[in-house]
């Protein structure tokens, strides 16, 4: 019933239409006031214009929630006949919902599905359906962004009509003394008629619009839920997790299974034919391995054998390159050990070729200096 509340708002419309038109002398003998006449139905008919598209995407909404409504209880119906999912028969299905909007948004639920399935029939992935049906798909259908913006503009309406009345109201008074003032009241309060009545209507219709729309929306938002509920209980897929290659490896067993149980019957047939039959494979296959291994023996008794001989001479080897590189270690100590005394020699040489330097530059200077004197 809650979906059917928007036309109370066409009932409450035709009878405040009906109390304006009463109020101002259209049904009765009293004087009109056009002025206050025109303003109110030229607000009342912009507020009827605004009703008008709401009460369309009010049944654009009415109509979807219907639908799915209807296949909540198809689903359950046929979920409680057979207690088994229903994907099967929903995942080529195309008239789910007798709602083109729904049906547009379920077929590419359905193509988003059989996209991760695979050519057995495996699905490998699932993607929620509220990717497709979901609270966004309800707000676009009852023009969210429009109807919650018609309470206030229902409310601003009765604002504007409130100064406007008092605007024409106060236009038509004037005066200096009491004479006068008393002459330009009726003007004045004809305009207060126009300033109180647009106010009235116009806060009344955004209260009720409010409450309206909200119950309209609750009650669809309620609907949807009640859908995905029961579509992930009976319909919706699910992944598969088994590896197809171990299913491949099943088959292949069972195969192999139904081949062994088929040879044991052939062998079940004459058993006395067959006996005599294995025992000369038998004797033939023992014969045949006795000559074959009986070589293979020989030959692989001389593989070791040259084996054993190699390796030995490869023990031999190893110790003389061993020996070799303990003498060669031995030669590199004594090398190591001349080279340091060579050096520790050339450092002492070095010190006395210094210390004879020194002896020769001072003789050197002597020399010079007795040159001097014997000069002078």
């Amino acid at each position: 019933m809650k979906n059917k509340l928007y036309y109370l708002l066409a009932v409450l419309y035709v009878l405040m239409f009906g109390f304006i038109l009463y109020i101002n002398g259209i049904f009765t003998e009293a004087e009109i006031s056009v002025s206050n006449l025109v303003i109110n139905i030229g607000f009342l008919l912009v507020i009827g214009v605004l009703f008008l598209l709401s009460f369309t995407s009010f049944g654009q909404l009415n109509r979807l929630t219907d639908a799915l409504v209807f296949a909540t209880e198809e689903m359950q119906e046929k979920y409680e006949a057979g207690q088994k999912n229903l994907w099967k028969e929903y995942r080529q299905k195309k008239d789910l919902f007798p709602n083109p909007i729904l049906n547009r948004q379920f077929g590419k639920y359905q193509k988003r599905i059989q996209i991760h399935t695979s050519s057995k029939g495996v699905i490998t992935e699932v993607c929620p359906i509220e990717e497709y049906i979901n609270e966004e798909l309800i707000d676009q259908v009852g023009k969210t962004y429009f109807n919650s913006a018609v309470s206030g503009t229902l409310t601003g309406l009765g604002i504007l009509g409130t100064f406007l009345g008092l605007t024409l109201g106060m236009s038509s008074f004037s005066g200096n003394d009491i004479f006068t003032i008393s002459d330009n009241i009726a003007p004045l309060l004809d305009g207060m008629k126009v300033a109180f009545h647009t106010s009235v209507y116009g806060i009344f219709f955004s209260l009720v619009f409010t409450f309206v729309y909200r119950s309209l929306m609750s009650d669809a938002y309620e609907k949807l839920s009640d859908f995905l509920s029961a579509f992930h209980e009976y319909a919706a897929p699910t992944a598969s997790n088994t590896d197809e290659n171990m299913s491949a490896m099943l088959i292949y067993q069972a195969n192999m299974a139904n081949s062994l149980k088929n040879m044991m019957e052939l062998m079940r047939g004459n058993a006395a034919e067959q006996v005599k039959g294995v025992e000369q494979i038998i004797q033939q296959f023992m014969d045949r391995l006795t000559n074959t291994m009986s070589t293979d023996f020989e030959s692989l008794g001389n593989s070791l054998r040259q084996a054993c001989e190699a390796q030995g001479t490869y023990a031999r080897n190893f110790q003389r390159l061993e020996e070799s590189t303990r003498i060669l270690l031995d030669a590199s100590r004594s090398m190591s050990d001349t080279m340091n005394l060579a050096l520790d020699r050339q450092r002492e040489i070095e010190a006395a070729l210094s210390r004879t330097c020194e002896d020769l530059n001072n003789e050197l200077y002597t020399f010079h200096q007795m040159r001097d004197l014997y000069e002078k």
